[in-house]
Parts: structure tokens; sequence; C-alpha cells
């Protein structure tokens, strides 16, 4: 089954089949906060002697959970941030985004016109995925429709969180589509036996050299969410 929706992602001009449920990412997707993280944890690290940049956060960071980033900060540069690290940095970071933080262009549209079931798959915590919709205006969207990384026992791109979502919702994995940013979400998307498209519209992936892997390749990658309803016209509420 699953191979049979990737040819049919793949090919241009034919039929594509419905999605069950659409699974998005949140940051990078919903929200352009990854570029305010980014920056932030940029600086932050600069105090520690750990120099890095936004090549380097989108190759070793993005998608994935604060644990994860801070054993790859340790064994890359042999720094042990202070155990009160994380909660001034989510502090900074959330008034950071109560100033700064956007929604992603046309998402808005997308969430009012789409008829498919969805809902988010992200390794946000839950108080600070919060906070963002509020910010953005979009948590009436996604009442009851939230999964996190604090759910399952490994993160992407571990497949644990999309499977449980699949799981959760009573869909067969092969039916659900998952909009991802990172390459550590393609990879978990892809391990979970989903289809999965990469979003590469946020800011933080401006201008960088995006990192890829041939054995986890999305099954299409586009960078405006006014594109969505004309890659995939079913997904469509036809009243919208």
């Amino acid at each position: 089954m699953r191979d049979e929706n990737v040819q049919r992602v793949r090919r241009r001009g034919e039929a594509m089949a419905d999605f069950d449920l659409v699974i998005f990412d949140f940051d990078g997707v919903i929200v352009d906060s990854e570029v305010i993280s980014a920056q932030m944890l940029i600086a932050e690290l600069k105090h520690y002697d750990v120099h890095i940049d936004g090549a380097y956060v989108a190759r070793h960071f993005l998608g994935r959970s604060y644990p994860v980033v801070l054993q790859q900060i340790r064994d890359e540069f042999g720094v042990a941030l202070p155990e009160g690290f994380e909660a001034d940095y989510r502090a900074r970071l959330i008034a950071a985004f109560e100033k700064n933080l956007t929604a992603m262009p046309g998402i808005k549209t997308v969430l009012e016109d789409i008829r498919t079931p969805y809902c988010l798959a992200t390794s946000s915590s839950p108080a600070r995925l919060k906070s963002s919709l509020e910010v953005v205006g979009l948590t009436s969207y996604f009442e009851g429709r939230f999964n996190t990384a604090s759910e399952v026992a490994r993160g992407k791109p571990a497949p644990d969180l999309f499977s449980h979502v699949a799981q959760r919702y009573g869909v067969a994995p092969s039916r659900c589509l998952v909009i991802e940013d990172s390459l550590a979400g393609v990879r978990a998307g892809l391990a979970a036996g989903m289809v999965v498209w990469r979003f590469v519209g946020g800011s933080h992936l401006i201008g960088l050299d995006l990192p890829t892997d041939e054995t986890a390749q999305p099954h299409h990658v586009f960078a405006s969410f006014d594109e969505l309803f004309q890659i995939a016209p079913e997904l469509k509420d036809e009243m919208a």
C-alpha cells in the first residue's frame, strides 16, 4: 500500500490517493518559530564557548527534542550545560515568541478549507505548544488535535510519535500524510510507514543548503502552503 501511495505522489499529473489523516509538525510548519529558536540558541551557546550557525542547527537540531540537543552538544563539544540552562532558555524563548512569533503564511487558509481530519505531532513541550498557539491565534484549530513527544518513549527520528498518532485516531499508517520541515521528522514519518511531504518555506531554511539523506527522501517537497491544495486537491473541502 505504501509503495503504491509513493508512486501516486511522485507521478505528476496522475490522480493521487486520498488520505484519512493529515499530521502536521508544528515548529517550522504551522508557526515560523525555528528561526527565532535557532538565533536564540546560537547566542546562548556562545556564553559556553560553543559556536554554531544556522546550518548546524538545521542539520542537527531541527525536529529533535531538547534532551537530544543537549546530548549532541555534549558529544561534539564536550560541554555539559548547567541544570538551569533549559528553564532559562525556554523562558526567554517564550518571551521572544510573544513578541515575534507568526503563523506560517497561508496555513490559516489551509486549516479553514481542509476537509481531511488533521492533527499536530510535535517535539515541542505541551506548555510551549499551548503558548505558541495562543500567540498566533490558532488555538481553536487544534483543540484536542495535538500530540507531543512527551507521550512516547522515543522522539523523532524514531517513528514512535507518528505511530502513536495513527493508533490514537484509528488510521492505517499508509493512509496518513505527514507534513514536516526537518530531516528527523521526514525519517520518523517514513519509518512509521506514512507518506511524507517536506515543507521548506520557513524562514529558518531560506538560503541554506538543506541536509539530505538518500535513504530518507520525502515523497514531495513544497515551499508554500498556497501550493498544498494544488498538489492534493482532494484534501480541500469542496464547499470552501
